[in-house]
């Protein structure tokens, strides 16, 4: 069984999966999708970019009925990111069905519109972070007592972040008879105990990160710690990755490492934990819309980052482990695609490669980098620039009406318009670098859907 018209599933799911170009199934959904629409709990060993999301996403859809107004299934996320995604996902998935409400429920937002949406209109799926949906729980606002299906989506992940007291506070919540699902990228003894105090005689599934890892070229450069910023740019250079994701051990060094690649020229940008929400979210925004080229991270910052056909992982420092460093590199390489994962490792760092090494049962083959010369804008910059406009889901705006205004009052060619993200309150669209002057312009003196909103260049 490799394709899901295989599968007994709601026929209204088939047009989700049209929209997302989803047609053969990956090894964890074809292994877990059979058991789940019959309803069993299943744990599922999976690395980051095996499929999972839509797994579990047909199986809660499947089950759902949007007749009764009431939350029916519970999907937790360790990061806001995470949940982003994966409700996005979601939405796409259930297309086909109509009238279904989806509340993504995570900190880092004001909790008053969670609040009031939740008393406007019960949603039938919840995806949240542990802390905001147990802060939602002690207030009242949230009822699980109607949940079928229950997701622990990167379980290891929020055990790794403490959450493991609200996770049991919350499947405390949820009926004893539900369906309940864990994911998770390893499976220490914590996720062991969680396993067997919340499930009922659940289905084992593994798929193998070696298998997500064969398509990843891995190479370690041996560099002095003063040749760092030049190897750095010797690589980018050398490999030239459409697009690129640098981790650091240090939020310091984040920083440190985007002004040296903004002085050669690069669209780089910093993520990491101490950031707002709001600029983390247009970080995270323009590099998944190609107008940063260079997103340069610490691990905590990264946690749930899900970015398609990303060309190549750097690691700036050696990570702390083998899992941070599994983490990393998997986020390249993914859903069959080929991809690169550069390891600087200094003389002091050569224990922790070493200990690596033997952990993950590699070995390394020590080359040294080509050092750039550090020469001012040398480098190209992201092939795209990213407009904001502040209106978005809350003033009626969508994709179709911003595309209008840049191709009808602008002027612009269709070809120059690239990725568009609407949210509550602003709206993301990437332009072509040399067509991003005329289209700020023409948008600042015109009109969308017939109103004036402030348009800026980010």
């Amino acid at each position: 069984m490799t394709e899901f018209t295989d599968l007994p599933l709601n026929p209204a799911l088939f047009q989700g999966l049209d929209a997302l170009g989803h047609v053969q199934m990956t090894p964890i959904q074809a292994q877990s999708l059979p058991a789940l629409i019959e309803g069993r709990d299943l744990i599922a060993q999976a690395p980051t970019g095996s499929g999972k999301t839509a797994a579990f996403g047909l199986a809660l859809l499947h089950h759902l009925e949007p007749a009764q107004i009431r939350v029916q299934a519970l999907v937790l996320c360790p990061t806001r990111e995470l949940a982003d995604q994966v409700s996005k996902h979601i939405r796409k998935l259930a297309t086909g069905i109509p009238n279904v409400k989806l509340s993504t429920l995570t900190g880092g937002l004001a909790l008053a519109p969670q609040l009031a949406s939740l008393a406007q209109h019960e949603p039938h799926i919840v995806v949240g972070t542990p802390g905001r949906v147990q802060e939602l729980l002690r207030k009242r606002a949230l009822d699980l007592r109607g949940v079928r299906m229950l997701v622990l989506d990167e379980a290891d992940r929020m055990l790794d972040m403490g959450f493991e007291e609200p996770i049991r506070e919350i499947v405390g919540k949820t009926p004893g008879n539900r369906q309940t699902l864990l994911f998770s990228a390893t499976y220490p003894e914590s996720i062991r105990a969680i396993a067997g105090n919340v499930m009922r005689d659940p289905l084992e599934v593994t798929v193998e990160g070696a298998q997500q890892q064969a398509a990843i070229d891995q190479r370690f450069f041996d560099v002095d710690p003063a040749q760092k910023p030049a190897a750095l740019a010797g690589l980018l250079m050398e490999y030239n990755p459409e697009s690129t994701v640098v981790f650091c051990n240090m939020r310091k060094d984040t920083e440190e490492v985007v002004s040296s690649l903004a002085h050669l020229g690069y669209t780089a940008l910093a993520l990491h934990g101490d950031m707002e929400q709001r600029d983390r979210d247009e970080v995270l925004v323009r590099f998944a819309n190609r107008s940063c080229n260079v997103l340069v991270a610490s691990d905590v910052a990264a946690r749930g980052l899900d970015i398609h056909d990303l060309g190549a992982v750097i690691n700036y420092d050696v990570p702390n482990d083998a899992d941070t460093y599994v983490h990393r590199i998997g986020r390249t390489g993914r859903a069959g695609r080929s991809g690169v994962a550069l390891t600087l490792c200094t003389p002091r760092e050569l224990p922790r490669s070493t200990a690596l090494a033997q952990q993950l049962g590699v070995t390394i083959r020590w080359e040294r980098p080509t050092l750039a010369a550090l020469r001012p804008r040398s480098a190209p910059p992201a092939a795209t620039v990213t407009l904001c406009i502040d209106a978005g889901r809350t003033d009626k705006l969508r994709p179709g009406d911003i595309v209008g205004a840049i191709t009808g009052d602008a002027g612009l060619p269709v070809e120059a318009i690239g990725k568009i993200d609407v949210f509550a309150t602003r709206s993301y669209v990437a332009i072509q670098r040399n067509q991003a002057d005329k289209a700020l312009t023409r948008l600042q003196a015109g009109k969308i859907k017939g109103r004036k909103f402030r348009v800026r260049r980010i």
